[in-house]
């Protein structure tokens, strides 16, 4: 005699604090996954009831009463299906524990705490939670599920500890933030796990942007040989059916869908987009506003704001100045007319020259320096927030993260906004993406692509008067920054001496590069968050002293 069971993956987009909101798109996800899919067991992300992260609102007294409501409301409305869901809990002694509740027919009847709460990247789960030491199995229609939460199935015991209770499928609830190889070290990891405890899994995660974070989807349920059977989609909701049979002692999963996936920079492209668009919507705006300066960051940046928001939702600003190029003018112009944003051109000329005249009894004597290229940023900055101040719309930051890295911009200048999408955006790959993204359908200006990066903040300027080669460039950060490597390490990596220079020189370089990384940490406490897309980012994922006396060696 065999047994079938259907699990529906419930990828879902919570809003985290918005309880009550998240309790109607579980409610309703219930309801649609048995109408529809015919669901026995639907499964929700980790820590759905909340969205994740929650960070410190998991400190406020008021956030449990809430929890314990909103599980009450889940109880009473979903009684026709199993709900597994993920949520904090906070017990009689005040310990607080990051929890997987198994509800059927309109009670709690299992719950599972996690086991190992990550502390490195992004994760401070230590600060929260207390860990969990015991499996939780439960038994329905002749199969016995494991829950697990996230970190748990990167870690080998949780899983054994449920096999030797008699588990025969893992239920993995996961929180687990996007990076550009992040999907395949997940599959990597779920085929180990399967080949080690002999289980088939069905991993579950969550979707959406949070703050720096995007959660990217791609839910899947892997069979006993480590095949994939149904695959979820990317970068959006989706409510994916798994269907089991259990003949004998063995557990057959069926194949059912599979959502096509993305592949490097279209995956990338699709991770700035939800970014973008959650954070703008979820936090109450609607439209947005940047500088467009007939540079790629800028162009790239658009491109990726009407994508998000859609054209009707964009406006952009050309800030031109005596330096700035005529193609300059003409390929924004350009960009602007086919995306059909909503387009504005103010010369920032008798304003400097305003500032220039007000500055010039305190500097009389004095050469012109950076201090007059930070002035024509500042100033473009003023009128990009006073446009916001004006209209509602939020800015949009341009920089990447080469210039983030090394403080390539201007401090209350061009580092204006309230989010960065570019942040975590290496400068070769906006390359690539702007290529990429002109496949789909040409908007950026070839020229803009093509032609040598400048600031445009004095005469015949171009970035690498300042800077390395931006190839060397992001191989000198990415060895510093996400790989933590010594500069002697550094050094001797080829990508950093494309063109043989001598030793001496390289590390000359090197070093650099390196003291402008560390001394501009100030800059980047200061700048708008953006969205992580590497494994390691600045902000919440690499944190560095401002103040600090020490030197590599």
């Amino acid at each position: 005699m065999s047994s079938h069971v259907t699990v529906v993956m419930a990828q879902i987009d919570p809003v985290v604090g918005d309880i009550s909101g998240n309790v109607q798109r579980i409610v309703q996800a219930c309801h649609q996954a048995k109408k529809e899919r015919a669901a026995d067991i639907i499964v929700f992300p980790e820590m759905t009831i909340t969205g994740y992260p929650p960070e410190d609102l998991l400190l406020r007294e008021g956030l449990y009463p809430q929890v314990n409501q909103a599980l009450s409301a889940i109880c009473e409305q979903v009684k026709d299906i199993v709900c597994v869901i993920g949520y904090p809990m906070k017990d009689a002694l005040g310990e607080c524990f990051n929890m997987a509740a198994w509800i059927e027919n309109g009670e709690i009847q299992a719950s599972y705490m996690k086991q190992y709460l990550p502390n490195y990247s992004v994760f401070d789960e230590q600060r929260y939670f207390n860990a969990g030491n015991r499996p939780c199995v439960v038994a329905f229609k002749g199969i016995r599920f494991a829950l697990l939460i996230c970190e748990d199935i990167w870690k080998i015991s949780p899983a054994t500890q449920a096999k030797e209770v008699g588990a025969e499928v893992v239920l993995s609830l996961n929180a687990s933030p996007f990076s550009a190889e992040k999907h395949q070290d997940r599959l990597n990891m779920i085929q180990r796990r399967v080949d080690e405890v002999g289980m088939p899994v069905i991993y579950v995660n969550q979707v959406g942007g949070q703050d720096e974070l995007v959660f990217d989807g791609g839910s899947f349920a892997m069979d006993l040989n480590g095949q994939v059977c149904v695959q979820s989609p990317e970068f959006k909701p989706a409510l994916s059916a798994v269907k089991l049979v259990k003949k004998t002692q063995t557990i057959e999963m069926l194949s059912g869908e599979m959502a096509p996936l993305y592949e490097d920079e279209a995956r990338v492209y699709q991770a700035l987009i939800m970014g973008v668009k959650d954070y703008v919507t979820k936090n109450g705006f609607s439209e947005v506003v940047l500088g467009l300066s007939g540079g790629i960051d800028s162009a790239l940046t658009l491109a990726i704001a009407v994508d998000a928001l859609g054209e009707d939702k964009v406006e952009a600003v050309m800030m031109p100045f005596r330096y700035t190029a005529d193609m300059s003018i003409e390929d924004a112009k350009k960009q602007a007319d086919t995306l059909r944003v909503a387009y504005q051109s103010i010369s920032i000329e008798p304003m400097y020259v305003a500032f220039e005249s007000a500055l010039s009894p305190l500097f009389s004597g004095m050469e012109p320096d950076i201090t007059e290229e930070n002035l024509q940023a500042r100033i473009r900055g003023t009128l990009l927030m006073a446009i916001s101040n004006k209209t509602g719309k939020m800015v949009l930051a341009t920089s990447n993260k080469s210039e983030v890295a090394v403080g390539y911009s201007t401090l209350y200048g061009d580092m204006v906004g309230g989010f960065s999408p570019l942040k975590d955006v290496p400068k070769t790959l906006v390359y690539r993406l702007a290529k990429y993204r002109n496949q789909l359908s040409p908007v950026i200006p070839e020229r803009v692509i093509t032609r040598l990066p400048s600031a445009e903040l004095r005469p015949d300027q171009v970035d690498q008067d300042s800077l390395p080669d931006y190839g060397v460039l992001d191989a000198i950060i990415k060895a510093y920054v996400k790989q933590d490597k010594t500069p002697e390490q550094i050094c001797a990596l080829p990508c950093v001496n494309p063109f043989n220079l001598s030793h001496e020189k390289v590390k000359k370089e090197v070093q650099r590069v390196i003291k402008m990384i560390d001394r501009n940490e100030y800059k980047r406490r200061q700048a708008a968050p953006g969205i992580k897309i590497t494994h390691r980012a600045f902000g919440r994922d690499r944190r560095y002293p401002i103040t600090s006396g020490y030197q590599e060696s």
